[in-house]
């Protein structure tokens, strides 16, 4: 092997963007997620976990929500108002539709993934019908005060759930009438705090699990409009919760970086009847968990650290292997960085400009692996600024160093560069 320079590049200040929402695909092996900037990601489980597609962000479009409909449909809502369905082969949005009630907080699709419920900011509850090529405005439910933070359908489709501040409300979805509504505090002495009812999920059984700012994973007798089992998993709030398949077990993420799993067990060995018992924690996240899924063998979560953590269920693993590791993605799969060899140049790829920066250099010699001191230290030469709301999706430099392009969605742009004594200089091709 010939001999080389190796350049420690400690000055690429890259803040990646935290995980948002997260959603599995019902009946495939596919995971979107969706990030603070907007970016959404696409990753095949049958693939190792591979990142098959991204779609980049727009500083006008905010994901608040994911789900899966109409077969391999992909959905998203935040607080611009829009629905917003993603182009997977184009890797682009397709189509969008003002969703009509402000900011959109939360969405969800039926079993059949024939129709979508958002929870808006003025408190109503919209059904819009997926159709071949789009979606179309069904009807209004019951509206009520108090901005909708989540949602979920009845497996059957029959009722829809509604969490707010302070209260949920159980939603007929035929007579579109609210058929329960239960103050999730009222059982609590001289509450002066607001409780936020942050995710909440309708079990097959009737039974309501809503996950709130005071820590609490509670389990609802919709019917009754009583308490069944209260489990308080964290002093803070609990941000996020998924439910498994078979409803055995659920998935909790906090704003303690902490995620907690509560499974059904029996009361005794091999009696009838079960409750809900809080078995393992684990600590992955340094920051808020916003997002959690369970697919049927790991649990999966995501934060605002910006990690994606799978940790594999060992029980559900028929061969312990390199599929039952636990796997984190920290940065990005997509090249940020671009190396002009010929002109020393790097150039850097944030969400919105680039960086291009000149190499330092160093005049001594040393041992191998030495770290030698530079004579002339790496210099900032320029920062190009993309025009208008979409997030640079690639970028290169030529290895001569005089040429830079970068492509958005929609665009592509070309810029003549050049280095002298009088500084940098730039033009657009």
């Amino acid at each position: 092997m010939g001999e080389f320079k190796v350049h420690r590049v400690r000055f690429f200040g890259l803040v990646p963007a935290g995980v948002r929402c997260l959603a599995c695909h019902p009946r495939g092996a596919r995971l979107a997620l969706a990030r603070t900037d907007g970016a959404v990601e696409v990753y095949n489980f049958a693939a190792n976990y591979f990142q098959e597609k991204v779609i980049p962000g727009h500083e006008g479009r905010s994901v608040e929500s994911l789900c899966w409909a109409g077969g391999d449909r992909l959905f998203g809502a935040g607080l611009g108002g829009d629905i917003t369905e993603y182009d997977l082969s184009g890797l682009s949005v397709a189509r969008g539709l003002d969703g009509g009630g402000g900011p959109i907080w939360s969405m969800v699709a039926n079993g059949t993934g024939t129709q979508l419920a958002i929870g808006c900011e003025d408190g109503s509850v919209k059904i819009f019908q997926v159709i071949p090529g789009g979606i179309q405005f069904e009807r209004n439910l019951d509206r009520r005060k108090g901005r909708v933070l989540c949602l979920s359908w009845h497996p059957s489709g029959t009722h829809i759930v509604a969490g707010s501040i302070d209260f949920f409300r159980v939603i007929n979805v035929t007579s579109g009438q609210t058929v329960q509504r239960i103050m999730v505090n009222h059982h609590v002495e001289k509450t002066k705090r607001e409780c936020v009812v942050w995710a909440i999920a309708l079990l097959s059984s009737g039974t309501v699990v809503s996950a709130d700012s005071f820590g609490r994973v509670q389990f609802w007798d919709w019917e009754q409009g009583t308490l069944a089992e209260s489990h308080t998993v964290s002093t803070s709030a609990a941000l996020s919760l998924a439910v498994s398949e078979k409803e055995d077990s659920i998935v909790v993420g906090t704003s303690t970086g902490a995620t907690y799993q509560l499974q059904l067990l029996p009361v005794r060995l091999g009696g009838l009847e079960k409750r809900w018992v809080r078995t393992k924690p684990f600590q992955f996240h340094s920051h808020d968990v916003r997002a959690v899924a369970h697919s049927p063998t790991a649990l999966i979560s995501g934060g605002l650290d910006a990690q994606l953590v799978i940790r594999p269920l060992m029980e559900r693993m028929q061969k312990k292997s390199y599929d039952a590791v636990l796997r984190k993605f920290t940065f990005p799969h997509r090249r940020l960085v671009s190396c002009a060899r010929k002109a020393r140049l790097l150039l850097f790829q944030f969400s919105q400009y680039l960086e291009l920066w000149r190499l330092g250099s160093t005049e001594e010699t040393g041992k191998d692996g030495e770290v030698l001191p530079l004579c002339r230290m790496p210099e900032h030469l320029l920062q190009l600024k993309s025009k208008g709301p979409e997030h640079i999706y690639c970028s290169c430099v030529s290895p001569c160093g005089t040429w830079v392009g970068y492509s958005t969605a929609s665009r592509f742009q070309l810029y003549r560069v050049r280095c002298d004594g009088d500084g940098v200089s730039l033009r657009k091709v």
